[in-house]
C-alpha cells in the first residue's frame, strides 16, 4: 500500500483526552452551561422568519434540541462574527434544512453542532456549512472550529445525509469520540466535505461507515486527512471519491496508539496522499479500489446557505 510519510505537528492535534470525555471545545460550554444559556427550539434570539425559513443571526448563543423534535428550515446569519452552537442530546431528533451563510469568524474554537444519540436513530440532512471558518489554529488553547462533534454519550445512530463542509479549521465530521465511551454507530451518506484540517470524516466504532461521498483538498491551508479512523473500528468506506491533490494523507487508519481496521470497496483514493496504518492498524482493500479520484458534489447536496435552508434540491 502506498505511504505518506509527511508529518506535522498537528497531525496528532486530538488526544484521548479530547476524544473520551465530554471536552470538546465549545461543547465544553458542557450540557449544564448549555442548559443556563439555552435558547429554546423555535425561540432564538435575533430571529426573523420568511415565508420558507426562520433567519437566526449569530450571537454567541447556544440553541437545544431534544429528544423526538425536529429543528428545520434555519438560515443562520454568520455575518454578525460572532458564535453560535446547536447541541442535541437524546434519541430519535432530526436537523434539517439549515444553512449557514458566511465563515465562523468568531475565534470561539467552538463546535456548530455537538450531538449524540443516547439509543435511538437521530438524523442530520440537508445541512450547508460551505462557507467555513476562518480563525484556524490561531484559535483559542490553538484550535479552530469544527462543523460537527459526536460526542462520548452517543450510544445510538446518526445518519448524515445530504450535507455540505468546507473550509473549517479542526475537523468536518468529528465522531471519533463514541469509539471509547458509548460505542454508537454513524453512517455518512452522500456528503461533500472539501479543504477542512485534521480530517474530513472520522470514524472509530463497529458499524460505522462513509458511503456515495467525496473528499476534495486542493489548499495548502486547510490540508486535512480524507478518512480518519480511530479504535476499535472496523469502519467501511464504500463508493466515494477522495481528491487530496497530494495534500495530507487520503486514508489514515490508527490513533494514539491504538489500532483499527478500514475496509475499502467501490472508492477511488488519491495515490499521491496515500494510505497510512498505525499502530498495527489495517486498510484493506477490496473490490474496485483505484487511484483515480473525481470528487464531486452528490445530488441532494445543498450548495448555498439559502438552497439548504429552503429544503430545494
Amino acid at each position: 500500500m502506498a505511504q505518506n510519510p509527511r508529518t506535522s505537528e498537528t497531525d496528532s492535534t486530538p488526544t484521548i483526552g479530547r476524544n473520551t470525555g465530554l471536552t470538546r471545545r465549545s461543547y465544553v460550554r458542557s450540557l449544564a452551561a448549555v442548559a443556563t444559556a439555552t435558547t429554546a427550539v423555535g425561540a432564538a434570539g435575533g430571529a426573523t422568519a420568511t415565508d420558507d425559513y426562520e433567519v437566526i443571526e449569530a450571537e454567541n448563543q447556544s440553541i437545544t434540541i431534544e429528544s423526538d423534535e425536529t429543528w428545520e428550515n434555519k438560515l443562520i446569519d454568520m455575518t454578525t462574527g460572532q458564535d453560535i452552537t446547536i447541541t442535541a442530546q437524546g434519541s430519535d431528533w432530526t436537523i434539517r434544512n439549515v444553512g449557514f451563510e458566511g465563515a465562523n469568524e468568531s475565534g470561539a474554537g467552538s463546535g456548530t453542532f455537538g450531538i449524540a444519540d443516547t439509543g435511538g436513530e437521530s438524523t442530520v440532512e440537508n445541512v450547508y456549512l460551505g462557507d467555513g471558518s476562518v480563525s484556524g489554529n490561531a484559535a483559542p488553547n490553538g484550535h479552530g472550529e469544527t462543523a460537527f462533534w459526536v460526542s462520548p454519550d452517543h450510544a445510538g445512530h446518526l445518519e448524515f445525509k445530504h450535507v455540505n463542509i468546507q473550509g473549517f479549521a479542526d475537523n468536518a465530521i468529528y465522531a471519533s469520540a463514541p469509539g471509547n465511551a458509548g460505542g454508537g454507530t454513524v453512517h455518512i451518506d452522500e456528503c461533500f466535505a472539501a479543504n477542512c484540517y485534521v480530517s474530513h470524516y472520522r470514524l472509530a466504532t463497529e458499524g460505522s461507515k462513509v458511503t456515495n461521498s467525496c473528499v476534495y483538498v486542493d489548499e495548502e491551508d486547510y490540508e486535512g486527512r480524507g478518512i480518519w479512523g480511530w479504535a476499535p473500528g472496523t469502519i467501511d468506506v464504500e463508493n466515494c471519491q477522495i481528491e487530496m491533490n497530494g495534500h495530507h494523507t487520503a486514508i489514515d487508519a490508527g490513533a494514539n496508539g491504538q489500532a483499527t481496521t478500514i475496509v475499502v470497496r467501490d472508492t477511488d483514493y488519491d495515490e499521491a496522499a496515500g494510505i497510512v496504518e498505525h499502530d498495527g492498524s489495517n486498510v484493506e482493500l477490496e473490490d474496485d479500489v483505484g487511484t483515480d479520484p473525481e470528487a464531486y458534489i452528490p445530488d441532494g447536496v445543498p450548495t448555498s446557505p439559502e438552497e439548504a435552508a429552503t429544503g430545494d434540491d
